[in-house]
């Protein structure tokens, strides 16, 4: 099988300032995806062909990603018209894959995106994801998910006429009545090649896609440095006591000491 695994990430944020270029727990928030991609190389694709591209307008994004020896990194640097605020992540996951693969000569199988916010995440979350979407060439799309913490049927209101009512209307007393709901929690996604060229981005997760539940580890949107502080200190609890989270953890850790071997002999 022939994978592009994308990393794609701005060079500003409005909510945390650079976000991307962030230390996680001391070290690059990015290496924690290029960690997965890298452990799911050695552990389950060793007889594939695994391109790594970093989507990106930030010039210290590019240094930082490229200072590790770990994963080989063929860089895009992104246009203009796809920095806006309201760009889809689809049309610069589409970017990706067009330039990739003309330029490598690459007929791919899979487009695999991991979010560079979304640093706990396992292998075998990585591996379930790219085993659905082999499994089920019916859909477009494979993105985890974690269970909803609210439910627009049970506990959740928008304001109406001046009033608030339950977002979708409904005679549900409990919880466990309603239907259940699920977060796209942003850290995997799985594309068709094919329908990456023939979808229209605004509409792409509308049908035809597949679901992977990950472990909720109470993850949050880094919207504030509140945001950041706290997932850190989630992050620790599991890589303290999960084995499955301290492999990325650890493969990191091996990924900053080879950029640091590189850097003495500049």
């Amino acid at each position: 099988m022939k994978y592009l695994f994308t990393i794609c990430g701005r060079a500003g944020s409005k909510g945390v300032k650079n976000k991307n270029l962030k230390d996680f727990l001391n070290y690059p928030l990015v290496y924690y995806s290029l960690a997965a991609i890298y452990l799911y190389k050695n552990k389950y694709g060793k007889n594939d062909t695994v391109i790594t591209t970093l989507n990106t307008d930030s010039d210290e994004l590019i240094k930082i990603v490229t200072k590790q020896k770990s994963i080989p990194i063929y860089v895009i640097k992104r246009e203009e018209n796809l920095c806006g605020d309201f760009v889809s992540k689809v049309d610069v996951i589409k970017d990706c894959f067009y330039k990739t693969t003309a330029e490598c000569s690459m007929n791919c199988d899979m487009i695999v995106d991991l979010d560079i916010t979304s640093p706990l995440r396992t292998v075998s979350d990585l591996k379930n994801v790219i085993d659905i979407k082999n499994q089920r060439q019916d859909i477009d799309a494979v993105y985890t998910v974690v269970h909803s913490r609210r439910n627009p049927y049970f506990n959740m209101v928008k304001e109406e006429n001046g009033y608030f009512v339950k977002a979708i209307a409904s005679n549900y007393t409990a919880r466990q009545q309603a239907p259940v709901m699920y977060d796209m929690n942003a850290s995997i996604y799985a594309y068709s090649p094919l329908a990456l060229t023939k979808k229209q981005s605004n509409i792409f997760f509308n049908d035809k896609c597949g679901a992977v539940l990950m472990k909720d580890t109470a993850v949050l949107d880094i919207d504030s440095e509140e945001d950041f502080l706290l997932m850190q200190v989630i992050a620790e609890y599991f890589f303290n006591t999960h084995e499955n989270y301290k492999e990325i953890r650890d493969m990191v850790v091996n990924m900053d000491k080879s950029k640091k071997l590189d850097l003495r002999h500049e």
